[in-house]
C-alpha cells in the first residue's frame, strides 16, 4: 500500500466577522486500517464564542453549537446526530467523534491540531491527468458491484471531484494528486469518507480503495468515459397501479395530523419527499425544495415531507427534523411517518400504493387530479456542478408543466 503522509502545517489569520481570530484547523478521524479520514475546519474565537466552519471543497458548514467544560468541549454537529468530545491539547484537541446510525451510535477517535493541509505525496514533476469524467466500478466486501461517474477537477494544487450514483452523491470531496496517484476524503458530520487511487500506464484508475466509518471497505476501478449517464430509474418507486391514489396521514412537527387527502391539497401539484435527518443527501435536497417552495406556492404547488428516522421514538424524531426545519427555513409540512429506515417493510406501512423505497432522498409527483404522475430517485447535489443545475432544470420543468394542466 502506498504510503500516505498527513500534515498540518500552522496558519494564522484574520477572520472579517467581528475581526475574531482566524485559525486553521487540520482533522484526523483515526482507523485501525490506517485509512485516515482528513478535513479542515476553521476556528473563530472571541471573548465569548467560539465557532468552527467545517470545509470540503466548496462547501462550509457552521458549527455553533459548542460547549466548552473546563479543559474539555462537547462539540454539537448541526443537521445530524452526532458530536465531537474533545480535549485540548498543546496542539489542538483529542477525543472521539460520535454518531446515530440505524443499529446504533458509533465512536471513533479523532485528533485536531491547529495547522492547514488535508493529504500530501511524495513529491514529484509527474501530475496525474485526471480531470473530467469516469465510469467507476466498486467491489463491494461481499462480491456485490456498484457503478457510478467520478468527476475530479483540479484548482491549483487541489483536487476536487465527487462520485454520482443512482441513490445520490457523495458530496464534496476534497484532497491532493502527485505522480500517479490520488487521494481524496470529505467530512460533514455523519460522513466521513476516504478515497484513494493509481493511475495505470493503461490510463485506467486501479487499486482504488472507499473506506468509510471505522472498518468498511471497498474496492474500485474507473475508466474515462464522458458521456457516462446515471440512469437513477433503477432506483425509482413506481405506483403500482396507475389508478391508484396516496392515502396516508401523519404528525408534523407540531403535532398536528397532516394527510395527503387534506384540502389543503387538493386539486394541486404536490411533491411528496422521501427523507431522513441522518441524510447527507436529504439535507441538500431539502435547502433545494424549501428555495423551490417559497417561489412555487403561491402557483399552486405543495410539498409534503415524510421522514423516515433512524428511531421511533417520536421526540428525538422531532428534534432531529426541527434542526432541518429551522436551518432551511422549511415552510412546508415535514410528518414523522414512525417507520424507521431500515424498517423491511416501511413502504408497506407507509406507502402501500407504491413499490419498495430504494433511495434517500426520493420524490413522487402528484398531479392536480392526485394521480402519482411521475417518481425520481436520489438527488444530485450542489457538489455535481452541472448535473445539479440539469436536476434543476427538468424538476422545474415537470412542475410546470402539471401546474399547466387543466384541472378537469
Amino acid at each position: 500500500m502506498r504510503t500516505i503522509v498527513l500534515f498540518c502545517l500552522v496558519v494564522m489569520g484574520w477572520g472579517c466577522k467581528n475581526n475574531a481570530p482566524h485559525t486553521s484547523m487540520c482533522a484526523i478521524i483515526q482507523r485501525e486500517d490506517g485509512y485516515s479520514i482528513v478535513f479542515n475546519m476553521e476556528e473563530q474565537r472571541t471573548d465569548t464564542s467560539r465557532i468552527w466552519v467545517i470545509r470540503n471543497g466548496e462547501e462550509r458548514i457552521e458549527v455553533s453549537d459548542i460547549e466548552e467544560r473546563g479543559d474539555s468541549l462537547v462539540v454539537h454537529l448541526p443537521f445530524f446526530e452526532a458530536e465531537f468530545r474533545l480535549k485540548t491539547t498543546s496542539t489542538g484537541y483529542t477525543g472521539t467523534w460520535s454518531k446515530a446510525t440505524s443499529k446504533g451510535w458509533q465512536t471513533m477517535p479523532i485528533d485536531i491540531e491547529y495547522g492547514e493541509g488535508r493529504y500530501a505525496l511524495a513529491s514529484t514533476k509527474q501530475r496525474v491527468p485526471i480531470t473530467g469524467g469516469w465510469r467507476v466500478e466498486f467491489s463491494k466486501p461481499d462480491g456485490r458491484k456498484g457503478i457510478a461517474k467520478a468527476e475530479f477537477q483540479i484548482k491549483g494544487d487541489t483536487l476536487l471531484g465527487t462520485f454520482l450514483t443512482p441513490t445520490g452523491d457523495y458530496r464534496f470531496l476534497e484532497g491532493t494528486f502527485n505522480g500517479d496517484s490520488m487521494l481524496l476524503s470529505t467530512f460533514d458530520g455523519t460522513h466521513a469518507f476516504f478515497f484513494s487511487a493509481r493511475l495505470s500506464q493503461e490510463g485506467q484508475l486501479v487499486n482504488g480503495i472507499f473506506a468509510s466509518g471505522p472498518t468498511h471497505v471497498e474496492q474500485w476501478t474507473a475508466v474515462r468515459d464522458e458521456a457516462m449517464q446515471i440512469d437513477e430509474s433503477t432506483a425509482a418507486m413506481q405506483v403500482k397501479n396507475a389508478e391508484s391514489r396516496l392515502d396516508f396521514v401523519f404528525s408534523d412537527l407540531d403535532g398536528n395530523r397532516v394527510g395527503i387527502n387534506d384540502d389543503r391539497f387538493k386539486g394541486k401539484v404536490v411533491v411528496v419527499q422521501i427523507m431522513g435527518s441522518w441524510c447527507p443527501n436529504c439535507m441538500d435536497e431539502t435547502q433545494f425544495l424549501s428555495s423551490f417552495y417559497t417561489e412555487y406556492a403561491s402557483k399552486g404547488v405543495e410539498v409534503i415531507g415524510l421522514a423516515y428516522e433512524y428511531t421511533t421514538d417520536s421526540i428525538r424524531a422531532r428534534k432531529n427534523l426541527d434542526r432541518f426545519r429551522k436551518k432551511f427555513d422549511v415552510r412546508y409540512p415535514m410528518l414523522i411517518t414512525g417507520v424507521t429506515s431500515s424498517d423491511s417493510l416501511k413502504t408497506e406501512k407507509t406507502l402501500p400504493q407504491m413499490t419498495p423505497i430504494k433511495a434517500y432522498p426520493s420524490m413522487i409527483f402528484i398531479g392536480k387530479d392526485g394521480m402519482v404522475r411521475k417518481t425520481h430517485a436520489g438527488y444530485s447535489g450542489p457538489a455535481t456542478g452541472k448535473h445539479h443545475e440539469a436536476f434543476k432544470e427538468e424538476f422545474k420543468s415537470v412542475i410546470d408543466a402539471l401546474v399547466n394542466e387543466p384541472l378537469n
